[in-house]
């Protein structure tokens, strides 16, 4: 059973979350996600699950390690975890999604210290071969609080029963398992050749609740590098400089904490 645990969560475009943990209660989270944690709160810092677990992990994008912070005090404590890059920090009560969501990879934030965190290949044969992003996913096992970050705005959406919703599978953050995920051709030879949408689109079928993100790091870091190309071929260096700034400054946050 996971620890029943506290939260608030702070800012609006790059947000924090502040799990309060009672004496013995403790949280999992990505190794250098933590910024900030009260006395009588102690680190330990291990593959989560052994090798085979901490390879599975870093199949999609995590860390090989895992951080759980444990509060070995007398009284209430505090530890924040921040987002790698703007977006916001979703909650889930995994009680309200039957102990279990399939998330994008590199999406886990933090966890209550007992829920699981896995790796959820697709089933389809489409989905492997053509998902991308989409391809590998994180399952959240479990009976207490976990949270996920994204970029941009998150829209969620209930799916009822045979209805369906495609979308970028750079885009998902993630969804319920009683949700069907599937790669589908978007069709059209233009749409192909022209359409700057790719040429796989993600199906999701309902009954299930879904979440969606705006601007995925991968299109973010996409749109930057392009700008810097499109300033070196005005002959500018100032656009290049900052886009080439901003662009290192994410990437490089992201990397820092593989």
């Amino acid at each position: 059973m996971a620890d029943v645990i506290d939260y608030k969560i702070y800012g609006h475009d790059m947000q924090l979350v502040e799990i309060e943990l009672d004496p013995g209660e403790g949280v999992r989270a990505e190794a250098g996600a933590m910024t900030y944690m009260e006395s009588q709160i102690e680190m330990q810092t291990g593959a989560g699950g052994g090798l085979f677990g901490g390879f599975k992990r870093m199949i999609t994008g995590e860390s090989f390690f895992i951080t759980t912070f444990k509060n070995n005090g007398k009284a209430k404590k505090s530890v924040g975890f921040s987002a790698p890059y703007p977006g916001q920090i979703i909650p889930l009560d995994l009680n309200k999604f039957n102990g279990e969501f399939i998330c994008q990879k590199d999406s886990f934030l933090c966890a209550a210290n007992g829920i699981d965190i896995d790796v959820a290949f697709t089933k389809k044969l489409g989905a492997g071969f053509f998902g991308g992003e989409g391809f590998i996913l994180q399952r959240l096992k479990g009976d207490g609080m976990a949270f996920v970050h994204a970029g941009g705005s998150i829209i969620e959406k209930e799916l009822k029963a045979g209805e369906t919703l495609r979308v970028d599978t750079g885009c998902i953050v993630g969804f319920e398992r009683s949700v069907d995920y599937d790669i589908r051709f978007v069709g059209g030879f233009k749409n192909a050749l022209f359409g700057k949408e790719g040429l796989f689109l993600a199906t999701l079928e309902g009954p299930g609740r879904v979440y969606i993100q705006s601007m995925p790091i991968s299109k973010l870091a996409e749109r930057l590098y392009a700008n810097m190309g499109s300033s070196r071929e005005r002959g500018g260096s100032g656009g290049t400089l900052l886009s080439g700034a901003v662009a290192g400054g994410i990437l490089g946050g992201i990397l820092d904490r593989d």
